[in-house]
């Protein structure tokens, strides 16, 4: 059921300084039997200090949207568009008006381009899902917003459950279209409720700081000053040590450096908890930024995983803002149900994602880099790597398993692979090695974002491979 509603779900979070097209009504194509076209319409439009707005008001036929409504939302995109300003869409909404037909309906195509035309000015757009959210609001600009959120407790879906029941014969399941299931299946980004709202959207926007909610491991970013020590037995320049390194219990990982760097933090929510993605502020500056977590699951990203930081990029490219990614994975998880949901494709799609990138972007090796999964996320304007992290074409026990037919002969093989950061150094393929610890890391990123450029990319890698080429 819906949840329960006020005045309040028929305004934007913020103080509104201009309405438009409020003189905009609908008529009546179709004729339809007693059917009074409303004097008030199903949306507002208009603007805050901040942002442009829609706001569906279920109140008004269902929140239906019919002519009158497409035409208020299409030029509210325009206006946005126009003034440079952000766009919030704040829905309620049933479907499209039955009573005005195929006019009504082709509304969801006028409205998806609106929305698409806003999106190529570089201007951000964020809906509230407001309860219910249904129908063709939710199937056309409703679901085009770059970061979505949904109110506690709202009815969430493409049909209303009432016409699912009715159309199927059979029960919905409680936790059908709801806001907890369009979280839990990642459609949305976060749940509000109508008190929280404002500060999402101003987190978002970047107008305030929302910091990404704290790890346990978190508190070693402030503390460890450093890389884990290796066993006292292990000789510090051995490559196997910083094998050891690079994987030891308690170092963080790319979403505790996340967590350090950000000031803010909006997440673009996926369903694979190794690959975390957010719209943050670093610095000062607003960043596009994708973090592993070793320490998920098996630290290795599924295709889902790979499909977030896919949508992360895309952001990236549309807002024009640099993109961030901090790696650290022993490489794409290999199991069968990734295989067939395509992990090899959506490799491939990660790598073309990141080197069609319009903005310049920055990778830092945290842990460990492990083949062609971490690349992948790691194919950046700079590629940096911490100084006791690792990045190999193969783990050590893979290679062994290879070459010697016996994982356990991994400390041996290690060396010959060449991956430590000095080693990669050497070879060309990062551009610096970055030292251990918080101050190091701020600073070191700080000047890669402002520095790195749109390119490099390709021209760091053609250069590696030029280097070990032999012709004739």
């Amino acid at each position: 059921m819906p949840a329960d509603r006020t005045e309040a779900d028929a305004s934007p979070a913020h103080p509104i300084e201009a309405t438009w097209d409020d003189d905009v009504r609908a008529g009546d194509p179709l004729q339809f039997p007693d059917y009074d076209p409303p004097e008030i319409e199903s949306v507002v439009t208009g603007r805050t200090r901040h942002y442009a707005f829609i706001v569906g008001k279920f109140d008004v036929l269902g929140g239906s949207m019919g002519a009158a409504a497409g035409e208020r939302i299409v030029r509210a995109y325009g206006r946005a568009a126009e003034a440079g300003l952000p766009f919030v869409a704040f829905t309620a909404s049933g479907g499209a008006r039955m009573q005005e037909g195929m006019v009504a309906l082709i509304q969801m195509a006028r409205t998806s381009r609106a929305a698409a035309e806003h999106g190529r000015r570089g201007l951000l757009s964020l809906a509230v899902h407001r309860s219910p959210t249904t129908g063709g609001a939710f199937a056309s600009y409703g679901s085009l917003c770059d970061l979505r959120a949904a109110v506690d407790g709202a009815t969430i879906g493409f049909a209303g459950p009432r016409v699912v029941e009715q159309l199927t014969a059979m029960p919905l399941p409680p936790e059908s279209h709801t806001a907890a299931s369009a979280y839990e299946h990642a459609i949305v980004d976060e749940i509000v409720t109508p008190e929280s709202e404002a500060a999402w959207i101003e987190g978002a926007l970047g107008l305030r700081d929302v910091p990404l909610l704290a790890d346990p491991l978190l508190a070693v970013v402030d503390t460890a000053g450093g890389a884990p020590q290796p066993p006292e037995d292990r000789d510090t320049d051995d490559a196997w040590t910083e094998v050891l390194r690079a994987r030891a219990s308690g170092r963080p990982s790319g979403v505790q450096w996340a967590a350090s760097l950000c000031s803010s933090w909006t997440e673009l929510r996926g369903r694979d908890p190794v690959v975390r993605a957010g719209l943050a502020t670093v610095g000062g500056a607003r960043v596009v930024v994708v973090a592993l977590d070793r320490y998920a699951r098996t630290g290795r990203p599924l295709p889902s995983g790979f499909r977030l930081a896919q949508r992360a990029i895309a952001l990236a490219g549309k807002l024009r803002l640099p993109l961030l990614t901090l790696v650290d994975t022993p490489g794409a998880d290999p199991g069968p149900a990734s295989e067939a949901d395509g992990i090899a494709r959506e490799i491939a799609n990660t790598f073309a994602a990141m080197a069609e990138l319009p903005t310049p972007s920055v990778a830092v090796c945290v842990g460990e880099g492990g083949s062609g999964g971490a690349l992948a996320m790691a194919n950046a304007d700079r590629l940096l790597i911490q100084e006791h992290a690792i990045f190999s074409v193969i783990t050590p026990e893979g290679a062994a398993a290879i070459f010697k037919r016996d994982a356990n002969l991994a400390p041996a093989v290690a060396r010959h692979l060449r991956l430590t950061s000095r080693d990669l150094l050497d070879l060309g393929i990062v551009d610096a090695v970055v030292r251990e610890g918080p101050d190091a890391m701020s600073a070191t990123i700080a000047a890669a974002l402002a520095e790195a450029q749109a390119g490099e990319r390709a021209r760091r890698f053609d250069a590696a491979t030029a280097r070990w080429l032999r012709e004739g």
